[in-house]
């Protein structure tokens, strides 16, 4: 039953994560054609560019949800380094009066964010809006003759005051990672689903995570709470139960010690309730797993007491590692198919588990019927003359 799941999960994700680039489906209102795309990993964001070697000159459409229906989306390229401290960026925004309005910044520090001209030349610039994104249009003449391979960075913000200033951006880890280098001639992209180390550490977090507590330990309860039901099932039932159970843990344990490594890798970057959650979940999980070797018999006096224990941590870990998950994905902030799968997968263990809930009723109030009929049928039976 397991092994279904996984196939199931990890099925929905590689099918999910080989699906063509959508930026090639995108059209623009002028009918322009750009000689490549790029769906950018991070920000639900789009960017499609032609290079003019002769001309030094690079035509950019760069596409992003703002952050809120009254936030700005920028895009940038820093000819001194890979992040946002040297880059020369493009902002928009909606004015108060509806229009489009795209502003230049050169950005020569974290903490001096000021609009002027960028260090090279923009030969055009304009915005458009619809349906909840926003698109700008640039052609900029590149800082250096020759160059093919750049660094960008785009970001997206909340709100602009009503004097032109952007407010700050949100520093999740979607927003620090929308970084990468692209190579404007074969249209790659280091910044690809993953981007650096620490995305990648990011990812791999929460891959174990989402396995672990999101789908492992549900997939062991639902064996040991309904599959035992069926006497042909036992003693099979248990050492699947226990499988699930102790390789979760397993999995667990490398999920915790890679959240443990980012913690000490991000320091004044702290998610309070996603950590204490897994806290939690690692402390009462490792409680649980040592309680295997401490079960008593099944006619031991303290059995009862020990399955109210057993059963109430197994039920508070089914809980707290979904919502974990769930949290885990709102800092990450994938793409929604991630989102999604995750969502398919539990939601096929709940109703599967809401079928074999109905199952095992109709089973225990039968053998309850049966035995209950039992005495009246004996008085039936004649007396013997």
């Amino acid at each position: 039953m397991a092994s279904i799941f996984f196939l199931t999960f990890f099925t929905i994700l590689l099918s999910t994560s080989h699906a063509q680039l959508t930026c090639t489906t995108q059209k623009f209102t002028n009918n322009k054609l750009y000689n490549h795309c790029n769906d950018l990993p991070h920000l639900n964001s789009y960017l499609h560019w032609s290079l003019d070697a002769s001309k030094t000159t690079l035509s950019v459409a760069f596409l992003a949800p703002p952050a809120t229906a009254s936030g700005w989306i920028a895009w940038a390229l820093n000819p001194t380094g890979d992040g946002m401290a040297g880059a020369q960026a493009l902002l928009a925004y909606k004015a108060s009066n509806g229009s489009m309005v795209v502003k230049t910044y050169n950005i020569s520090s974290y903490s001096s964010i000021i609009e002027g001209e960028l260090g090279f030349d923009v030969k055009e610039k304009r915005a458009e809006y619809s349906d909840g994104v926003m698109k700008i249009f640039a052609t900029v003449v590149l800082p250096e003759k020759g160059v093919t391979t750049v660094n960008h960075v785009w970001q997206v913000g909340p709100s602009v005051s009503e004097d032109g200033i952007p407010a700050k951006h949100a520093f999740l880890p979607a927003n620090l990672g929308a970084k990468g280098r692209l190579d404007l001639l074969s249209g790659q992209s280091s910044g690809g689903v993953g981007g650096g180390s620490g995305t990648k550490k990011r990812n791999i977090h929460g891959i174990l995570n989402a396995v672990s507590w999101g789908v492992l330990f549900p997939v062991g309860i639902i064996i040991a709470r309904y599959i035992r039901t069926f006497p042909s099932a036992d003693p099979a039932w248990f050492y699947l139960h226990a499988f699930c159970q102790v390789s979760g843990y397993a999995i667990g344990v490398a999920g915790w010690g890679t959240g443990l490594k980012l913690g000490s890798d991000s320091k004044g970057v702290t998610y309070s309730t996603h950590r204490n959650i897994g806290i939690a979940l690692f402390s009462l999980a490792t409680v649980q797993v040592f309680a295997l070797f401490l079960r008593p018999n099944k006619d031991h006096k303290l059995r009862f007491y020990w399955n109210i224990y057993h059963h109430g941590i197994g039920y508070a870990i089914l809980v707290l590692g979904i919502i974990n998950v769930f949290k885990g994905l709102d800092i990450l902030s994938p793409e929604s198919k991630w989102r999604t799968s995750y969502i398919v997968v539990i939601s096929t263990l709940g109703a599967i588990a809401l079928l074999l809930e109905v199952i095992t009723w109709i089973v225990t109030l039968k053998k309850k019927s049966s035995k209950s009929t039992k005495p009246y049928d004996n008085k039936q039976q004649p007396l013997a003359p």
